[in-house]
């Protein structure tokens, strides 16, 4: 079964541990101060995943667990899939050349095994939780709207 990962913003604490954790520097949180409010954001590991689907050398697929991934040896540095993104959440490494993005750390994610307030959760992707994930996602929505 597939894992996922699940944001609760209403948890996060922007104590930005999930950042500092993060090999990728793959996890950005977003402070709305208006509204006090804080909002870790990585990549969702789309189930259509538009970056997969833009990348002319296909360098991005999924691995044995279901994780959208990075091959380096056949990335180009295009940069095509960080326009495709909708999370904007995938980077260009001017040092390597190549775009980085979360890889789940092998299934092990450390924003979520190091997330004091368990903001970030790694969890079994059953259709509850992949509706809960849903009803969480469309708080953003009602944040950007309001922004």
């Amino acid at each position: 079964m597939s894992k996922i990962l699940l944001i609760s913003p209403k948890k996060c604490n922007n104590c930005k541990t999930c950042e500092a954790v993060c090999s990728n520097s793959a996890v950005n949180v977003i402070t709305f101060e208006e509204v006090r409010a804080s909002v870790p954001v990585m990549c969702m590991q789309c189930e259509d995943a538009a970056c997969m689907k833009v990348c002319p050398n296909r360098a991005i697929s999924r691995d044995e667990n279901d994780a959208v991934v990075v091959d380096p040896n056949k990335c180009i540095g295009c940069k095509m899939c960080i326009s495709a993104c909708p999370m904007g959440n995938i980077h260009y490494s001017f040092s390597q050349k190549k775009i980085m993005k979360c890889n789940l750390c092998d299934c092990n994610p450390a924003c979520a095994k190091y997330c004091p307030t368990r903001a970030i959760e790694y969890v079994d992707g059953t259709i509850s939780n992949i509706n809960k994930k849903r009803a969480i996602a469309s708080k953003f929505i009602d944040l950007f709207e309001e922004a």
